[in-house]
């Protein structure tokens, strides 16, 4: 009987520690890694509040 109580609190310690992480950039790579991956001179154009709207 303590096998099976065992195991599912295995299983929601597991899914609590995982469904807690953070994301540090959630729309992809930061605007520094995007400029030297570009080869770009500045980061600007890769900031989320300097790109413009296309409407």
């Amino acid at each position: 009987m303590n096998g099976p109580k065992l195991i599912w609190a295995a299983l929601f310690a597991a899914y609590m520690m995982a469904a807690c992480t953070h994301k540090a950039h959630p729309h992809g790579m930061p605007p520094g890694q995007a400029k030297k991956i570009s080869g770009s001179k500045s980061a600007k154009p890769f900031a989320p509040g300097q790109q413009k709207k296309n409407y």
